[in-house]
C-alpha cells in the first residue's frame, strides 16, 4: 500500500474510519455510502468532491459480475485483495477510470464503485476538467464522469482513502426510504447476478446518473 499523509483538517465532517470500511456486508456499505462526502485533492490545493447519491456493490469472489469472481487475481485486481479502505480505479473500454472503493478484510476482495455524487466543493474546477460550460447532472453523474470530474485515474489505484489526496468524510445517514435498490448497470455477462439490487441511489436526488 501506498504511503498515507493523513488529512489536516476535515471539510464537512470527520473523515470515515476504517472500521467504516472493513465490514464484511458490502452490500450494507453500498448502501451506508450514500450520504457521505467523497473528496479529492489532486494536482493542488482545491478540494473537489461532492456528497454520494449513487453506489453498486459487488461481492468479490462469489458475484459474476466482479471482476474479482472466481477469486481472479491479475496485476489489475491485485488491490482488491488489500485490507479495505483503498482506491481501486480501472479503465472501462479502453477510456473512462472508474472509481471503486475496497472494502472488507485482507484477501476479500469486495468493492463498491461509485456512481455518482452531488457536487459541492470545487466546481470551477470540476467544469473545467469535465471541459463543460456549466453546472449540471451530467458533471459528476455516472461512474466515468465522477472519476474525471474529481481528477481521479487509473494512477491513483491502491491509494489509501485516509491521505489527502483522496478521502471520505461523514455526512448525514440516510432513513431505508430514502434508498431505490435497482439491479446493476452494464452487467447483463452475469446472469441470474446481474438481477442482483445492488445499484443504491438516494431517492430524492436530482443528481444521479441517466442510467436506467
Amino acid at each position: 500500500m501506498r504511503s498515507v499523509r493523513f488529512c489536516h483538517t476535515s471539510i464537512v465532517g470527520r473523515p470515515l474510519p476504517l472500521d467504516f470500511y472493513r465490514r464484511a456486508d458490502v452490500v450494507q456499505i453500498g448502501r451506508d455510502l450514500l450520504g457521505q462526502y467523497l473528496f479529492t485533492r489532486i494536482g493542488g490545493r482545491v478540494v473537489t468532491g461532492g456528497r454520494i447519491v449513487e453506489t453498486e456493490a459487488y461481492a468479490g469472489a462469489t458475484d459474476r459480475a466482479s471482476h474479482a469472481y472466481g477469486n481472479r487475481r491479475t496485476r489489475r485486481t491485485a488491490v482488491m485483495y488489500e485490507t479495505g479502505g483503498v482506491a481501486y480505479v480501472y479503465l472501462c473500454y479502453g477510456l473512462h477510470a472508474l472509481f471503486n472503493i475496497i472494502t472488507g478484510g485482507e484477501g476479500i476482495p469486495h468493492a463498491v464503485l461509485i456512481r455518482a455524487l452531488e457536487p459541492t466543493h470545487g466546481i470551477p474546477l470540476m467544469i473545467a476538467r469535465r471541459h463543460k460550460a456549466r453546472l449540471d447532472r451530467t458533471l459528476a453523474g455516472g461512474p466515468g464522469a465522477l472519476a474525471q470530474a474529481l481528477g481521479i485515474t487509473v494512477r491513483h489505484s491502491g491509494q489509501s482513502l485516509q491521505g489527502n489526496t483522496i478521502w471520505l468524510e461523514q455526512g448525514n445517514a440516510l432513513r431505508p426510504e430514502e434508498i431505490v435498490a435497482t439491479a446493476r448497470v452494464g452487467v447483463d455477462y452475469a446472469g441470474a447476478d446481474a438481477k442482483r439490487p445492488w445499484r443504491f441511489r438516494v431517492r430524492a436526488s436530482a443528481w444521479s446518473s441517466l442510467a436506467k
